[in-house]
């Protein structure tokens, strides 16, 4: 019996050939290898198959019985390889059923998921988007194992060669205070603004560190009443209260519509948040995230939708396409 081990892909490459071309010369001119290297190969299939397979016949080799059998079985195997192995992986957003897995910072949601979910209902129907939230460590860890294809958002941790990285925008911190606070009726000001209560939102996304960093390298410190981990109680808070809260501005613009709040500039020199989509190597050509970092790109890069508008940016960009 025949072992399997001594039959290589290149064997029936040469076997494929010379079905179309019943010449040894020809298929050699077309691999562009040798005449004696076609005949070696041809000699190893007929050691296998125990068949002389193409014989003289005139000026051709024409083909026996036995290879005449094999020839529809290599015809669509060599099909097979070329469609699903050789052959570049096309991704068609159109008919995909797709679950795109995505983390984002703490502005993440509010940013980014409306504009990418109305361009994901135009452009791929049929796919899904997760979103998730986690620790730094687990994140890059979760990526690594393609448990998260993208990473969208203020993640600083993210280093080294394992990783790429596209910035997409800067995103400014804002104040926001109840509309009738008595100590802003005429803006804030650097005084009044050290002088009130504070709260304080520390989530996993970090971008808390910058402000705080701020307010160190400026030798500023202010009273902080209430510090917490949930972004959704602070707006009813801060309208019912004197407290003044410092957020990424897209969840400060998110809070004032939901309570009496007004939008105030930070009274300090702060750094903007680089906000940033992230891969790992192993998805750098992957088809189907290709495709999804390149739809983030085209939505978000140097346009933050917070500031000129969620719907006009899925409007520009549906217009392209």
């Amino acid at each position: 019996m025949a072992n399997i081990t001594q039959l290589d892909l290149n064997l029936l490459t040469v076997l494929a050939a010379m079905f179309e071309e019943q010449s040894v010369s020809e298929v050699a001119r077309r691999m562009n290898v040798s005449q004696p290297t076609i005949s070696f190969s041809l000699n190893k299939l007929r050691a296998f198959f125990q068949d002389e397979l193409f014989v003289r016949a005139g000026g051709a080799m024409v083909s026996t019985p036995r290879a005449d059998a094999l020839r529809q079985p290599v015809e669509r195997m060599m099909a097979l390889i070329h469609a699903e192995i050789v052959s570049p992986a096309i991704f068609e957003p159109s008919t995909t059923d797709r679950v795109f897995t995505i983390s984002t910072s703490d502005i993440g949601e509010l940013v980014f998921l409306p504009p990418l979910l109305e361009a994901l209902r135009s452009q791929a129907p049929g796919a899904q988007l997760v979103s998730r939230a986690m620790p730094p460590g687990e994140l890059q860890q979760a990526m690594v194992n393609g448990k998260v294809d993208l990473a969208v958002g203020y993640f600083p941790d993210f280093a080294g060669g394992t990783f790429f990285e596209q910035k997409l925008f800067d995103h400014p911190f804002a104040c926001l205070a109840r509309s009738d606070h008595p100590a802003f009726a005429d803006g804030m000001s650097l005084e009044a603004f050290l002088a009130v209560d504070h709260a304080v939102v520390s989530q996993e996304g970090r971008s808390q560190e910058i402000f705080e960093r701020a307010l160190d390298d400026a030798r500023l410190s202010r009273r902080v009443l209430l510090r917490s981990q949930h972004f959704m109680t602070v707006p009813l808070l801060i309208a019912e209260s004197d407290m003044v809260v410092t957020v990424p501005r897209a969840v400060a613009l998110a809070y004032s519509r939901m309570a009496s709040l007004s939008v105030l500039d930070v009274p300090i020199a702060v750094p903007d948040i680089e906000l940033k989509q992230f891969w790992h190597r192993r998805t750098q050509k992957d088809a189907a995230i290709m495709w999804l970092r390149h739809l983030v790109a085209e939505l978000f890069l140097h346009r933050d939708p917070s500031l000129t508008g969620l719907s006009s940016v899925f409007k520009e960009q549906n217009r392209r396409h």
